[in-house]
């Protein structure tokens, strides 16, 4: 094919609003790269095994009966000296069994774990947990606070490689990597392990190299107390990313937030499609608003902070606006197909070439970060995008195939070869990068009829679970313009968390 530019103004606006929608993914691309530099930037060389401080588990608890005796004896049994960790676990003012549970378990450990209860609760995490840091506050004896949440299970040692990063007096937050660990692991399950590979052990990687990290580990975080006082003793309840905020507020104080990878815990994701969307929707919805309040941060040089990092500005929001460039793209190629379908047709394998190049690179990138999740999700790595998607990159890789087979297919069904038909084809490819965050908004309507239940793991294979989450980002926008109520949604767990 030809290779021409546009002839208006109007055909290269809608050429760059294409090549636009890919800054997505060269910015993902450029992460991997980043990446291979880890090895550099680990903070490892600055860490102290020696180092021990006194640790304050803090822990939220709103009928958590399920989950807390497990998480509650793992904890007890960690590699770090009794007398310098003390579990506080905060409960909301729970209806089940929870303050049986917990009242059995201080007996059992007099000393070592400490219960407060909240006898009007209700009003989310962030409260739940300035309820504790309050009276772990209140005396001199934590030296840093450990904030995670109570299906979290932690590996034995991992506590002990957070703490060692404090020894260096410029860190103010460790973070690790939580695992999926649902058992038995169910196809939802799956795709969530791969997606926090991509999110935690990738990008966190990446970030420890630029020297700014965007969010903590809500389960994970190990704070030096200095930092949690010089942020008024307080987490965020404004937002529904209060770990978010506390990232940014730390690296805004000039204190380092560094991710360890091998710090690892494990934690139970939500098993439906609703309770899915409602866990991602709250964290959406929690970024629009971070971004809302420290929008300034982005792209501006300081010498306290690297949050004004190029890239981790294009990061942010490339991910954040993500629906929007999927909305701008296929906008674009739509109206330039109407005036122009050859210029569409480039633009269209233009785009399409980037996205497999991407998908190909980071995909394979990601499962060689980690054994388990490659043995686990594999299979869920590879049609992540979804099947359509697939077909679209395989159409400009292999045009000459794809073609044939189309083609016959077409015939097979009796649509036949026609002009109508390839028109109508066309331009459902042009238009799919946003029909396909309504075809998954639909799957997660079809979630609510339990017999439709059995075959929604079909429809996210064929649609993609990365346009899933595209469609939740887009709710979020819809939400927040809504000016929906900031409430916290509790995310449903069993306490089936595997951990071999």
């Amino acid at each position: 094919m030809t290779i021409t530019a546009p002839s208006t103004f109007f055909g290269w606006l809608l050429s760059a609003l294409i090549l636009i929608g890919a800054l997505p993914m060269l910015c993902s691309v450029f992460q991997f790269f980043l990446v291979g530099l880890h090895r550099w930037f680990s903070h490892y060389d600055r860490a102290d095994p020696a180092h021990m401080p006194r640790v304050a588990v803090l822990v939220p608890a709103w009928n958590e009966a399920l989950v807390l005796d497990f998480s509650v004896e793992r904890m007890m049994a960690l590699d770090y000296p009794q007398d310098r960790l003390r579990l506080v676990i905060v409960d909301d003012a729970s209806t089940d069994d929870t303050p049986d549970l917990l009242r059995e378990k201080q007996e059992r450990y007099p000393g070592r774990i400490v219960v407060l209860r909240r006898q009007q609760g209700g009003q989310g995490k962030s409260h739940t947990l300035n309820h504790g840091l309050d009276v772990i506050l209140d005396d001199d004896w934590a030296e840093a606070v450990l904030i995670t949440d109570a299906d979290v299970v932690f590996a034995p040692d991992a506590i002990a490689k957070l703490a060692r990063h404090l020894a260096d007096p410029e860190v103010g937050a460790v973070m690790g990597f939580i695992r999926e660990a649902s058992a038995p692991p169910h196809w939802l399950s799956r795709y969530i392990g791969y997606e926090y590979a991509t999110a935690q052990l990738a990008a966190r990687r990446a970030q420890n190299v630029i020297g700014a990290q965007a969010c903590l580990a809500g389960g994970a975080q190990l704070l030096s107390r200095d930092n949690l006082e010089a942020q008024g003793g307080r987490i965020d309840t404004t937002t529904l990313a209060e770990d978010t905020v506390t990232t940014f507020l730390t690296q805004l104080g000039g204190r380092k937030v560094i991710f360890d990878p091998n710090a690892q815990c494990f934690a139970e994701e939500p098993a439906s499609v609703t309770g899915l969307w409602k866990q991602r929707l709250r964290w959406s919805r929690g970024n629009l608003q971070v971004s809302r309040r420290f929008h300034s941060v982005f792209f501006r040089r300081s010498t306290v902070h690297h949050l004004g990092n190029a890239w981790l500005g294009l990061q942010w929001y490339s991910t954040l606006l993500l629906p929007a460039f999927m909305v701008l793209v296929s906008v674009a190629l739509v109206v330039m197909w109407l005036f122009d379908a050859g210029d569409a047709n480039l633009l269209f394998r233009i785009f399409w070439s980037i996205s497999a190049f991407a998908f190909v690179f980071t995909t394979t990138f990601t499962l060689t970060l980690d054994r388990r999740v490659a043995a686990r999700s594999w299979r869920q790595a590879f049609v992540f995008p979804g099947l359509v998607n697939l077909s679209l990159m395989a159409y400009v890789i292999a045009p000459g195939p794809m073609h044939d087979l189309i083609r016959a297919s077409c015939e097979v069904i009796g649509l036949g070869w026609t002009e109508e038909t390839r028109s109508l084809l066309a331009l459902f490819a042009y238009a799919w990068t946003s029909l396909c965050m309504l075809f998954a908004w639909l799957i997660f309507r079809l979630d609510r009829l339990t017999w439709m239940r059995p075959v929604l793991s079909v429809f996210m294979l064929v649609v993609g679970f990365g346009p899933f989450l595209c469609s939740i980002t887009f709710a979020a926008y819809v939400a927040q313009l809504r000016g929906a109520a900031t409430t916290w949604d509790k995310t449903e767990k069993t306490g089936k968390v595997g951990i071999s």
